[in-house]
């Protein structure tokens, strides 16, 4: 819960950073100089890119939800069970163990989507978050109802 609290308050801060950089493209836009209308323009594009960016990403949270919320109606989720320093972090040497194990269910059937999830947590507990993700989007694209792995859309 406190993760979607948090993207939530960051999309927030970024929408009123997009609106007030569109605010200020829009008034570069009408001094009708060349220089500035490039950059007005630079600055309508940039806004454009971080709102279909921020829109990527939330797709692809809300379609990594539903195959853990599918897993886990199943009880086939992990338990979270691996001990913890007083910081919080999982311990590296049980992150990597568990890693392996996931990895070695992959390896033995890497058609299934459920396991690709589970590697995906795994990788995300070792603290590899690009392999976390690239493992997750991999069972969603597997997920063949979810659709596409970047955007959760149905093919």
């Amino acid at each position: 819960m406190r993760q979607k609290v948090t993207v939530a308050a960051l999309v927030v801060v970024l929408a009123v950073y997009l609106a007030l950089a569109l605010n200020r493209a829009v008034i570069l836009l009408r001094t009708g100089d060349a220089v500035l209308l490039a950059l007005g323009v630079a600055m309508v594009l940039l806004p454009v890119l971080g709102a279909w960016l921020i829109w990527l990403e939330i797709k692809f949270g809300r379609a990594a939800q539903r195959l853990a919320d599918e897993l886990y109606a199943e009880g086939g989720l992990p338990v979270d069970d691996l001990p913890r320093r007083p910081s919080g972090r999982v311990v590296r040497e049980a992150a990597d163990e568990r890693f392996r194990e996931r990895q070695a269910e992959v390896e033995a059937d890497p058609d299934d989507w459920r396991r690709w999830f589970r590697l995906s947590l795994a990788y995300d507990d070792a603290g590899d978050r690009r392999r976390a993700r690239h493992a997750a989007r991999k069972a969603i694209a597997l997920r063949n109802d979810l659709g596409d792995a970047r955007t959760g859309h149905n093919q």
